[in-house]
């Protein structure tokens, strides 16, 4: 786990950031504000702000909270981190939360989560990089 090291001092940790994204887009999924997310678990919604932007972590029995409140596991707060050098990266440059904790990217992913064919995604994620210019679709 050393590569989830933050890469600057002061900035959040990765494995924060990535629970704060994944709480973030949980509520999204089920489209409920940081106000009822809040009122459900005993906080204020700015609570659930800074927990969403890792400004402030999140406690374990917070979390279990949280769980209760979405419908979920907590390792649903977890999942993408195990053995993922590639997005461990894109977590450390902020570039992946930044994209997925705006409303447009959110909505994105959890649209593209939603698709449960594998070869519909990959068509998918072809199209955006052709129309990103990022050149030829990989093999399906």
């Amino acid at each position: 786990m050393s590569d989830l090291n933050p890469s600057a001092p002061g900035s959040a940790n990765p494995v924060d950031r990535h629970v704060g994204l994944r709480i973030r887009m949980r509520r999204k999924e089920l489209g409920i504000s940081q106000e009822t997310l809040a009122e459900a678990i005993g906080l204020t919604f700015q609570q659930v702000q800074k927990y969403e932007r890792a400004t402030n972590r999140v406690s374990a029995s917070k979390l279990w909270e949280m769980a209760q409140a979405m419908n979920t596991s907590v390792a649903y707060f977890y999942d993408g981190l195990e053995g993922d050098a590639e997005f461990a990266e894109a977590l450390r440059d902020g570039v992946t939360q930044a994209f997925l904790t705006s409303h447009d990217g959110a909505e994105l992913a959890a649209a593209y989560r939603a698709i449960r064919q594998p070869r519909v995604r990959r068509r998918i994620l072809d199209l955006v990089r052709a129309m990103a210019g990022q050149g030829e679709p990989l093999p399906v």
